[in-house]
């Protein structure tokens, strides 16, 4: 939801408990963790964390502090506790005096072992979001090397005609959340 002011710690409540009683806004629950949907853009992005099983777990760690959300242009509004199916979180960015308000809903968690070891988690978007669709974040610890990688997939389209001319401007601001959340995970693991 696009807005021409901050809104209120009570507007974001209130939003937050309007959005309690919706749906997600798209059908493919889980398509970050396989094909995208017709009609809808994929991104996927990822960065090398470091080694080891003290890496992997201070990864871990951060994605259930939310540190991987990018802090200064973005604020994630009142997780109370890590990310479970189905809490709802806000999320406002400011940009060039459009404050956009989107809420997500978490649709699964994962907690894999294995040769390849993973922990994270999925969101998808709601009514009041800018976008439509689904994206996961998760951390990869894998065995063979050793190796820990920050993993974000996205697949996504515009919620509403207005954010469909600007599309282009939607798409920068999709990198640079995955740039800076990239960021923000290698800063939460040293």
């Amino acid at each position: 939801m696009l807005l021409l002011h901050a809104p209120s710690a009570s507007q974001v409540r209130n939003v937050l408990a309007a959005q309690r009683r919706e749906a997600l806004t798209y059908a493919a629950i889980g398509a970050s963790a396989g094909t995208p949907p017709p009609g809808y853009a994929a991104d996927h992005n990822r960065v090398l964390l470091g080694t080891g099983q003290a890496t992997f777990e201070r990864a871990a760690a951060a994605l259930q502090r939310w540190q991987h959300i990018p802090r200064g242009w973005m604020q994630l509004l009142w997780p109370d506790h890590a990310p479970a199916p189905d809490i709802d979180v806000a999320i406002l960015v400011e940009l060039a005096g459009v404050w956009a308000l989107s809420v997500c809903r978490v649709v699964y968690v994962l907690d894999v072992d294995g040769p390849v070891r993973r922990a994270g988690f999925a969101w998808g978007t709601l009514p009041a979001h800018v976008a439509r669709g689904e994206e996961r974040f998760m951390v990869e610890w894998n065995h063979n090397d050793d190796t820990v990688w920050y993993d974000i997939r996205a697949v996504s389209r515009p919620n509403s005609l207005l954010l469909t001319l600007g599309y282009p401007a939607m798409r920068l601001m999709q990198r640079r959340f995955a740039r800076d959340s990239k960021a923000a995970m290698v800063r939460a693991v040293s």
